[in-house]
Parts: structure tokens; sequence; C-alpha cells
């Protein structure tokens, strides 16, 4: 049946205007959210970067444009380099640590009886609020902190040693209390991504007479990876912006050797009152927030194509 080219042109000039109307539609129940994004995310981010152009500082020199003279002066202050290498220390730890204990918790909890149990243990520190959770480390850090008194207790020497107060161990103290507080959800979501894996698989390669290490290379492991990668981008972000904790337990010693880009931002901007460059470090660990973020969702991506 051949119809003709009046009633083909009238058909697809109807198709138009209903995918305009539905369109338009769209629109509308978008316009909502989009107001609200461009409020609240949008239009700060853009007033930020044209802050860090500027000499703002003390309530004055806002209308004095500075150009990049604060990107500029970042790489002569000697603090930034500091806080940028503790940045990449806190990064790489958020990424490698809570994921290698929390897989291995993950996987050794799966098979046992009163599992909700022990989920309810490790996840309890994401509960509470991280200066909460600064605040009860601070006091195990202490020269007369629990940490101390269990080292004196067992080697029979009165023990002492500032953990926050010295510059070689500030740092990691400030990593293993963070690392405490997102093994659980790190270990609740994998559980979840093992819990969605099919047994078919699995069981076939056990036919075979594959190991449990070649069961979980070949077989658990590409199947977790999408999952793997969700937690990673979280851990990552969550690295890349820990403030809070750091502020709690060591905000501005042992020689600043604490400091993360988050904590130098907050610092120069509240405490020095510079807040032009306060908020060009802001634009730099944003964007380097952003570039990561992309990056890891780019091969999310393709490892889900890959799987598929």
């Amino acid at each position: 049946m051949h119809l003709s080219p009046e009633i083909m042109q009238s058909a697809k000039k109807r198709e138009k205007q209903s995918a305009r109307r539905t369109g338009r539609v769209g629109v509308l129940f978008l316009l909502p959210a989009l107001i609200m994004v461009s409020l609240f995310l949008l239009t700060p981010v853009v007033g930020n970067v044209l802050i860090s152009m500027t000499k703002w500082k003390r309530f004055k020199g806002l209308d004095q444009f500075a150009g990049a003279a604060n990107y500029e002066k970042l790489f002569e202050v000697p603090f930034f380099g500091v806080a940028l290498l503790n940045t990449g220390i806190w990064v790489v730890s958020a990424l490698v640590l809570p994921l290698a204990i929390g897989l291995g918790l993950a996987l050794y909890l799966r098979n046992m009886p009163f599992q909700e149990g022990f989920k309810s243990l490790f996840f309890l520190p994401k509960v509470l609020a991280p200066t909460a959770v600064g605040t009860i480390w601070y006091y195990v850090y202490a020269p007369r902190g629990m940490l101390n008194s269990l080292a004196s207790s067992v080697t029979g020497n009165d023990v002492s040693y500032g953990w926050l107060f010295e510059p070689m161990s500030v740092t990691p103290s400030l990593i293993t209390t963070f690392v405490w507080g997102h093994i659980g959800i790190t270990m609740v979501l994998l559980l979840l991504g093992l819990a969605a894996i099919p047994k078919d698989p699995i069981e076939a390669a056990r036919v075979e007479g594959a190991s449990n290490w070649q069961v979980f290379r070949h077989v658990v492991w590409p199947l977790l990876l999408p999952t793997v990668m969700v937690v990673t981008i979280l851990n990552v972000a969550a690295g890349f912006t820990s403030f809070d904790l750091i502020w709690v337990m060591a905000g501005d010693f042992p020689g600043k050797r604490s400091l993360s880009l988050a904590v130098y931002m907050y610092f120069e901007s509240f405490s020095k009152n510079s807040w032009a460059f306060g908020a060009a470090i802001a634009v730099v660990l944003s964007a380097m927030v952003i570039t990561v973020s992309w990056a890891l969702a780019v091969i999310q991506s393709r490892i889900e194509t890959r799987i598929r």
C-alpha cells in the first residue's frame, strides 16, 4: 500500500509538532531544577572564578582587577606545595586503602553468619559526623591518650608521643582516621556488588577446576569493576575535599605539615582574609576534582561497555 506524498508530508508535520510539544513540556518540567542549579551552583562557581581575578582582601579590592596574579602567587608561596603534596597523598590513600581493606572485608563477610551485625559494626563510623570522629581520635592520639596508654601497657615504658604534633606522624595519623571512617561504606557497596554477580559463571569456573584466586581474578573481579569504579569516584572525591576531619584534628600544626588544599583555602580566606587568593585555591581544587572525576567516569563507562 502506497501513501500519497500529501499524506506522508502531513504525517511528518504532525510528528514534528508532537516532538516540539513534548520538548516544550520536558523543558517546563526541567525548568525548576535548572533554575535551582543555576542559582545555587553555577552562579557561585562563576562568581568564585571572577573573585579569584581581583584583589579582594578584608572588604577591599573587589573592584580591582588582578588577572592571573593570584594564580601566579600559588607557585610563589611555600605552603601551596605542601598542600598540593598532602592532597595528592590524601587522594591516593583514599583510593587504595579503603578499597583494599573494604574489599577484603566484603569477600570475608559475604558468606559469614551474622553478616548484618558485622556490617552495622563497620558502618557505624560513617553515621558519625566527621567533626565527632575527629574529636574522638584527637584524644586517641593525644600524648596521654588511648594509643599511648596501650603502647605503655605493651612496652612497659611511659609513652607520651604526640602523634598529631610531630611532622612525620601527623598526616599518617589523619589518614588512618579517614580510612577508619570510610571502610564501612566501601565494604557495604562492594557487598552489594558481590551480591549482584550471577552465580552461574562462578559455578562454571569451579566445575572447570579453577582455584579461588582464579575465580576471583577472571570472574568476580571483572564483574565487580563497575561497583569498584563507583566506590573509587566517591572515595577520591572525599580525599580531595576532606576538610572538617583535618581541621578538627590538626588545623594549624605542626608547621602546617597537615595542610590540604581544602584546609589551605579556608586558612587563606577566613584566617588571613585573603578572599581572592582563597578563591584561586578553590578554583584549582575544583579543576583537579572535575578532571579526575571525569577521567574516572570515562574509565567506568568503558568498563561497563566492555562487560556488556
